[in-house]
């Protein structure tokens, strides 16, 4: 078995560094959005849908989420997928036109 490079190296003279990792991951959700629009909206609520659902089933009443009552999480998030699902013919309407124009 091979030993794993080591992840998160530092200078141990130094400390332990703040790892901007949440920041890359916002960026890549953010170009995923740009590039898929609503597409990925829709994706992502479902998800997160999913597993609120699934944590209030288990018990969880209150999230960290700014809303806190995972029942207002629900609405909004059921809310964005609805929104999202109904964006959708419109983006790719917008999307054809854009490179249909490429094109003639």
């Amino acid at each position: 078995m091979t030993e794993t490079p080591h992840v998160r190296q530092y200078d141990e003279s130094v400390g332990l560094p703040f790892d901007p990792l949440k920041l890359c991951v916002f960026a890549t959700i953010a170009a995923i959005a740009a590039l898929t629009g609503p597409i990925a909206v829709l994706v992502f609520a479902l998800v997160a849908i999913g597993g609120y659902r699934r944590a209030r089933a288990a018990g969880l009443l209150r999230s960290r989420c700014k809303l806190g009552d995972t029942r207002l999480v629900l609405t909004y998030l059921v809310v964005l997928a609805v929104v999202a699902a109904a964006a959708i013919p419109f983006w790719v309407w917008g999307v054809v036109n854009i490179v249909g124009g490429w094109f003639s």
